[in-house]
């Protein structure tokens, strides 16, 4: 075998179709691909149906003469070819899935390595949803990314940019083990191996739809034998991939009823129908026939007419229910008269929109033979061009020990072995520990998790990552990530105990820590949160807490003041409250007594008394008056505790009901519950029983005592709810 002298690296690409098989060899040179040779061979018996083989063995064989016959035209020996599967057994799922960050994040490469992997998998589950052949094993053979989106809008590339939000519209494609096996097969008859593999309508979009056309709403339809194959252009990119089960052969074989013929037989009337006014052909009763081609297109029509609606129905439904803007036709099938007007009718488009690409599409092709430029030879050509974009097919790799078949597309990595095997993504990546969920103010809060270690990863024993690119025959190991300490956070941790309260004491600023009540309990700062703690940020101490804060011990004889109104040690002090505390005046044992004074004449002298008129030296006036009190209330107690004696003498029943060992009365004093026990009937002398104060020690200018917001009477009798205040004036 002479050897002829080529400028470039020859590409041999086999079209296995279901009526023929198309053999090219050719190589770059420059912008143009040149055919060096080109040979087709038709099954001799119908060894592939729609698109899928039937009898390996022949096809096979058909094969190894197709390239025999390449070899010697070429002069070389061919032991690697190209290949491409039918959209018949193709499977497609387009899925949008979006992963939020906390914050804005830069994104970088493993942010949109995470997203596209969570985007097939879901494609992958799905599919697996959908898919009805449960015994069949189906690949995951490539995807396609068709947009990326940052914070909800389109963006071309998202590496670098900073995003709250990224997201993915991706395409899953899938097809049968046993489909991908049977053409593998089929080719190692010949004594040949597969260097590349596409899909179908990917190699015909390759040279049909030029990469400037997939700006524009354009439909590719490769109407071949027995099968027809869908793809979509948009907004530069391919949106989606279909086939329609129907093709030439459905006409081959309603011309073979009609004229009880074989299908080869058939097959030549569809052909010469095209051509001739008259076709003459011998039936199987041996007798001679005759039928003109007006009559062959009459016979054909209805079926011409339902391709037509099922392609333009599954155009619509893969561009989003809507026609497309344009439709380029290839393949032998796409030759049937008045297909391509029936397509545009169907779409409700202008006709001339709706064309046989042939010629047209191979401006950069140059055939080294006499070969006429035609819409057959697109997709044999597309899969060589194919060989230059992705040098693609299926290699076996051990991953964890066990053996996988992989799609290879030049890029494979130890993620695109993971995915196969499905071993589960946050197997990869590090693990958070568990979160921690609790509330502040009513409101949730979670805190994360630390990070655990990253996936071991080795291939061939030496040390890898998610990234690292995988060949045939490696072996993978990868050990699973490990899950970080649990979330772990103090009270001092939230940020809104980092500000501190503001008061004045004695005039002086304090700074103060928030407090924390966790579930109705008081915390420090350093009490850890657990899960499903109820936190409230306290926004206000007691004037005890500051004193206990500030290391200051209040002396039982301190007047305390909040805002300047007496206080005690609960009252609450909330930010810039001012709080003062004071020694209040001595008891004078020689001041002399007065007598008491009517309590109405007395609430309105205390009332009365005006800071800036009262003489501050006057302290025995004051003593004295405070003693008539303290006299006052001391003898309204002595002549109840007479009265209690006499009624201690058990009553008759003709002198009223006996007594009963009393009853119970709650009252609010100074803002705080009291509760009276212990008698019958109370009146408000009884409450300087259950509140610390010292009438006997003057600590302001006046006693201050009201009932229900007005001035009270010692004797006047109080009941349940009653609200009481009782206080020294300042």
């Amino acid at each position: 075998m002479d050897g002829k002298r080529y400028t470039g690296q020859l590409v041999f690409g086999l079209d296995i179709g279901t009526r023929s098989i198309v053999g090219t060899v050719g190589y770059k040179s420059g912008n143009q691909f040149v055919v060096a040779a080109q040979r087709v061979k038709e099954h001799e018996t119908r060894a592939m149906l729609d698109g899928q083989i039937h009898d390996i063995q022949k096809v096979g064989d058909t094969i190894r003469i197709v390239k025999e016959q390449l070899e010697e035209a070429v002069g070389r020996k061919l032991s690697e070819v190209c290949i491409a599967a039918a959209g018949r057994v193709l499977k497609t799922v387009t899925t949008h899935v979006e992963y939020p960050f906390i914050g804005d994040k830069e994104v970088d490469q493993e942010d949109i390595y995470g997203l596209i992997s969570a985007g097939v998998e879901k494609a992958y589950q799905e599919f697996l949803e959908k898919k009805e052949e449960d015994e069949i094993k189906f690949y995951c053979v490539g995807h396609s990314v068709v947009r990326y989106y940052l914070n909800g809008y389109p963006m071309g590339n998202l590496e670098g940019h900073k995003a709250r939000t990224i997201g993915v519209d991706l395409i899953a494609t899938f097809l049968p083990d046993d489909v991908v096996d049977g053409l593998y097969k089929a080719v190692e008859l010949a004594g040949l191996s597969v260097s590349s593999l596409t899909l179908e309508p990917i190699a015909a979009i390759q040279l049909a739809i030029p990469e400037r056309f997939r700006m524009l709403n354009i439909a590719l339809l490769d109407v071949g034998a027995g099968t027809s194959d869908i793809s979509i252009t948009n907004d530069g990119c391919i949106l989606a991939y279909g086939m329609i089960p129907v093709a030439g052969d459905a006409l081959t074989e309603e011309i073979a009823r009609h004229c009880l013929v074989d299908f080869a037989t058939a097959e030549q009337i569809k052909r010469d129908a095209g051509e001739m006014e008259t076709i003459s052909y011998m039936d199987i009763m041996l007798l001679p026939q005759t039928i003109t081609g007006e009559e062959v297109r009459r016979i054909t029509a209805g079926l011409v007419d339902d391709m037509a609606v099922q392609a333009a129905d599954k155009i619509k439904e893969l561009n989003g229910d809507k026609p497309v803007s344009a439709v380029f036709v290839v393949g032998g099938g796409g030759k049937i008269p008045g297909y391509t007007d029936a397509i545009a009718d169907k779409l409700g488009i202008a006709r001339q929109r709706v064309a046989l690409r042939g010629e047209e599409v191979m401006q950069q092709i140059v055939f080294e033979e006499d070969i006429k430029k035609d819409s057959l030879l697109v997709t044999p050509i597309g899969i060589c061009l194919n060989f230059y974009e992705q040098s693609n097919n299926f290699i076996f790799v051990s991953f964890n020990d066990n053996r996988i078949k992989i799609y290879d597309n030049n890029k494979l990595n130890v993620a695109d072995a993971a995915m196969q095997v499905q071993f589960p993504n946050d197997g990869l990546f590090p693990k958070r520990g568990k979160e921690l969920n609790f509330t502040v103010n009513g409101k949730q809060r979670m805190a994360r998790g630390q990070l655990g270690e990253a996936a071991i990863i080795t291939i061939n024993g030496e040390a890898a990552d998610i990234h690292s690119p995988i060949h045939a025959n490696d072996i993978i190991r990868v050990m699973e990530s490990t899950a970080g300490e649990k979330a772990k956070m103090a009270i001092g941790d939230l940020p809104e105990t980092t500000e501190s309260l503001t008061v004045f004491v004695n005039e002086k600023k304090i700074e103060v820590p928030r407090f924390a009540s966790v579930n109705g309990s008081l915390q420090s700062k350093y009490y850890e949160i657990q899960e499903g703690d109820r936190i409230e940020i306290l926004n206000y101490y007691t004037v005890g807490q500051i004193a206990e804060f500030m290391d200051v011990v209040l002396d039982p004889h301190m007047n305390l003041y909040v805002n300047h109104m007496l206080a005690d040690k609960n009252t609450p002090v909330y930010e810039n409250f001012s709080v003062s505390w004071t020694l209040g005046q001595p008891f004078r044992a020689d001041t002399s007594a007065g007598e008491i004074k009517n309590r109405d004449e007395e609430e309105s002298d205390v009332e009365n008394v005006d800071a800036e008129d009262a003489d501050v030296n006057d302290t025995d006036t004051k003593d004295a008056d405070t003693k008539d009190m303290s006299k006052e209330v001391a003898g309204i107690k002595e002549q109840e505790a007479k009265d209690a004696d006499k009624e201690d003498v058990p009553k008759t029943e003709s002198e009223g009901e006996p007594l009963t060992n009393g009853t119970s009365i709650q009252v609010i004093v100074n803002h705080s519950p009291i509760t009276l026990s212990g008698k019958d009937r109370y009146i408000y002398v009884d409450v300087f029983d259950a509140i610390d104060i010292d009438l006997s020690r003057p600590r302001g200018k006046g006693i201050v005592t009201t009932l229900n917001g007005r001035k009270a009477q010692y004797m006047e009798p109080i009941a349940s709810g009653d609200v009481i205040e009782v206080y020294w004036r300042s």
